[in-house]
């Protein structure tokens, strides 16, 4: 598939996501760095989302729970250039009802190019990137290419 590229702003929107035994880790790692979220619009699947704000008192829009559709619509808004970035705290060790939806997640991630972290580690890395405050160039698929070579 032919590529393209798209501008993300200095302001990222940024989706916040965990599965239940991970939302405390996620919780931790979103108050350490309130300050730089705070710069950057903020999105969250239901429970998590509710925690987030309840817990930080930062502005973030609460989708559906994940296991609700709220991994799908995330997925929706990554496909739409809505999203720029996804930590997403996910359990290896559980298994969850809406695995397929936690996998198609992740590979429409994959497919539009948008950083992902997984673990604190990772995300402690996005958040501290020069990049995070920068207008920034990423590649993405010609979506309108492809379509005009499938008619």
């Amino acid at each position: 598939m032919k590529s393209t590229n798209r501008t993300v702003s200095k302001v990222k929107q940024i989706a916040l996501v965990a599965h239940d035994h991970c939302k405390t880790d996620l919780l931790r790692w979103v108050k350490e760095n309130k300050d730089a979220l705070s710069q950057h619009q903020l999105f969250a699947t239901g429970t998590t989302g509710t925690i987030l704000t309840r817990e930080t008192g930062l502005e973030i829009t609460s989708l559906m729970s994940g296991p609700m559709g709220g991994d799908q619509q995330l997925g929706a808004m990554i496909c739409e250039k809505k999203i720029d970035v996804l930590v997403f705290f996910w359990d290896p060790l559980s298994s969850v009802p809406h695995d397929p939806d936690v996998k198609a997640l992740l590979r429409i991630a994959a497919v539009w190019n948008i950083p992902v972290a997984i673990n604190r580690a990772t995300a402690r890395y996005l958040i501290t990137s020069p990049l995070m405050n920068d207008e920034v160039q990423v590649e993405i698929p010609d979506y309108n290419s492809y379509l005009e070579e499938r008619l």
